[in-house]
């Protein structure tokens, strides 16, 4: 036993430094990816704007309407060509990944589309770096952890890690990088998985100052908060923000869904979209591209008029949308900075006027509304604070940054409950709570997942014995009953902690709370755990709201939902193999053959493995993923194959498949 301790020990140290290495990497790699990406987005954009039209702009000014249209031909032919049609993309697919796929992403096309991100962001595309960033980041995350041959876990970790570096990299910005990983990719916050993304983050911030020097993305001004007077005005801001974050998202689909209508060439789309940013720029400059330019002049200047700030919220609105649905690759993180700014800057002009004795500055308004404004479209507000702070190194503004935040948060997620990107998932019927898929739960009931054998605290207990009893069973706490073994309420740690002068168990214990039914399915409870932020909940019977049938924890639904999953693949497994049934003529056999331990054909790539001629596999089923073998696949012990076969081959199939044993 000793030495299988220790051989135990060694492992997880292994491992350990296997990961922290692997965190290291991926930071360095994402710090030299996201400089590379930089670099070539100034370069095309030089030479676009700088060296092409300023050769041709003797002809006329409008011929700079052009360069996007060339950009839009260009990405639009590869969009069409190369990439195809995507079902979920940008950092929404990655939260697919995370949560469905164990982070496993199709990396293999991310170098060309980071070239097309830079076609789009040099040619004057109203779209923001940050998402192909985090593209790049998580692709190198998920490449070396299939590399390393690790768990999904691990995986998911180091996608993660990956994101996080990139954001670090794109804004040299790491602690927002920790955030959004944690935030927006892996769901969570109390995560396992910190310090590795905070290795990786540091990493590739390190290596983005030693090549672009440690000086914050803007230069903000002196801000000092001169009372508690101006705080309304920044909650009217964050009013503001709020339904402008709201509308920013509903655009974003509802222009995608216009330009999918449309009966004509993907590269058509992107041309046409490319010629109403063109146009827009002929007569707004500051259009065109990422605006970080902009977005500085707009904190460090005050002559910046009102009408041209609100010109350039409405432009910046619509072409963004236009610019993503048309088919232009680029994030949205760097618009919605663009629309906070220009809205808080023209706010704070407005609030200057009316409001001269407060000594108002628009340029600190026009922060805030960068963050606020952010925090209401990607629902991350931990992020954004975060990041501005990060991006301007000025806390003297985090209080009122904080409460816009807050109040654009809650007002968006009223009018849009779904994210940016919540809403592109959600579209596909996918719907994610703390970094799972509810809906592959609503085939899970309660009764399924609770637990049955279950503590309880009798109404009359001291409230020392029931600390005493949370101790023994580690819980966090436990429904309350009274002599008749009927539910009254739920005791927690919390409830201790606050019953001063209460003795007994009954007089500390909640009373009001939440309960589950066994028949209800899962997606609709985890929904009401996460809205009362409860970790468990007590399951009663649907005739008896006070009889105690079982409790269903966090940890079970944790374990539901990987059965949930795998139940799903294994559906989809069972459909793909009666659908190729369906397809085949009779004498062709479609089934499914299990890898057993010890099979000659684990180990070994499919190219390798001496598969009857007459066979052909359709697809690997491994654990909670279903795909395409290719050449290059090994195959696993455990493995379930979809065999299209004619005759006997299917025989020898099942002959490769089994133990030495039973093919003798």
């Amino acid at each position: 036993m000793q030495r299988i301790a220790l051989w135990l020990d060694r492992l997880t140290n292994s491992q350990t430094l296997i990961l922290g290495g692997s965190a290291v990497l991926i930071g360095l790699a994402s710090g030299a990816g996201i400089w590379l990406f930089k670099w070539l987005i100034d370069f095309v954009q030089g030479f676009m704007f700088t060296d092409l039209y300023g050769s041709v702009s003797q002809w006329g000014v409008w011929l700079i309407v052009l360069v996007p249209i060339l950009g839009g031909l260009v990405v639009g032919l590869i969009n069409q060509y190369i990439l195809g049609e995507e079902k979920v993309h940008g950092t929404a697919g990655i939260m697919e990944s995370v949560a469905l796929a164990g982070g496993r992403l199709h990396y293999q096309n991310t170098p060309l589309k980071s070239a097309a991100a830079v076609v789009s962001i040099g040619t004057g595309a109203s779209v923001g770096p940050e998402d192909p960033s985090v593209q790049i980041g998580a692709s190198l995350g998920s490449l070396l952890g299939q590399l390393l041959h690790v768990s999904d876990d691990r995986v998911r970790t180091l996608v993660a890690a990956g994101a996080a570096s990139a954001i670090a990299a794109a804004f040299n910005a790491p602690i927002a990088g920790v955030f959004f990983a944690l935030e927006i990719i892996l769901g969570e916050i109390g995560s396992g998985s910190l310090g590795i993304i905070l290795v990786a983050a540091v990493t590739s911030s390190v290596f983005t100052q030693a090549v672009s020097g440690s000086s914050p993305a803007f230069q903000v001004p002196q801000y000092a908060f001169h009372s508690a007077w101006e705080l309304p005005l920044y909650l009217a801001l964050g009013l503001l923000a709020g339904p402008i974050s709201a509308l920013y998202v509903r655009l974003l689909y509802i222009i995608q869904d216009f330009y999918k209508r449309l009966n004509s060439p993907r590269w058509v789309k992107t041309v046409g979209a490319g010629a109403v940013v063109g146009i827009t720029g002929l007569f707004l400059p500051q259009v065109f591209g990422v605006g970080y330019e902009t977005i500085g002049e707009i904190l460090n200047k005050n002559d910046i008029t009102l009408w041209l700030l609100l010109a350039l919220l409405l432009a910046k609105l619509i072409l963004t949308p236009i610019s993503i649905g048309g088919g232009f690759h680029g994030g949205v993180f760097a618009p919605s900075l663009f629309i906070g700014a220009t809205l808080g800057g023209g706010f704070g002009i407005i609030a200057m006027y009316l409001f001269p004795g407060l000594n108002v500055s628009p340029p600190a308004f026009a922060l805030v509304g960068m963050a606020a404004v952010l925090a209401g479209s990607v629902h991350a507000p931990l992020t954004a604070v975060i990041l501005l702070f990060e991006m301007t190194n000025d806390y003297r503004i985090i209080l009122p940054l904080m409460f816009a935040v807050a109040v654009s948060l809650l007002i968006s997620q009223r009018i849009q409950k779904d994210s940016v990107y919540a809403l592109g998932l959600a579209r596909h019927g996918i719907r994610l709570d703390r970094g799972r898929d509810v809906e592959v739960m609503q085939a899970i009931t309660v009764g399924e997942a609770m637990q049955l054998d279950m503590s309880t605290l009798p109404e009359s207990a001291t409230l020392n014995e029931a600390a005493e009893i949370l101790m023994q069973t580690r819980h966090h706490g436990l429904p309350v009953v009274n002599e008749k073994g009927l539910l009254v309420g739920v005791l927690t740690v919390e409830d201790i902690e606050h019953a001063k002068g209460k003795t007994y168990v009954g007089e500390a214990c909640t009373r009001e709370i939440e309960t589950a039914y066994p028949d209800e399915t899962l997606n609709k409870v985890v929904r009401r755990m996460s809205r009362r932020d409860v970790g468990r909940l007590p399951v009663v019977a649907r005739d008896n709201p006070q009889k105690l049938v079982g409790v269903l924890r966090r940890t079970d639904v944790i374990r539901s939902y990987d059965i949930a999953l795998t139940r799903r693949t294994a559906q989809r497994h069972r459909e793909q193999t009666v659908h190729l049934d369906a397809l085949t003529p009779t004498r062709v056999d479609v089934s499914n053959v299990a890898i057993e331990e010890n099979a000659p054909c684990i180990g070994k790539r499919m190219s390798e493995i001496p598969f009857p001629r007459e066979s052909v596999i359709a697809s690997v089923r491994r654990g909670q993923q279903v795909f395409v073998p290719r050449g290059n696949t090994e195959l696993r012990a455990g493995d379930i194959l979809v065999v299209v076969a004619v005759g006997e081959a299917l025989e020898g199939v099942q002959h490769l498949c089994s133990r030495p044993e039973d093919i003798l």
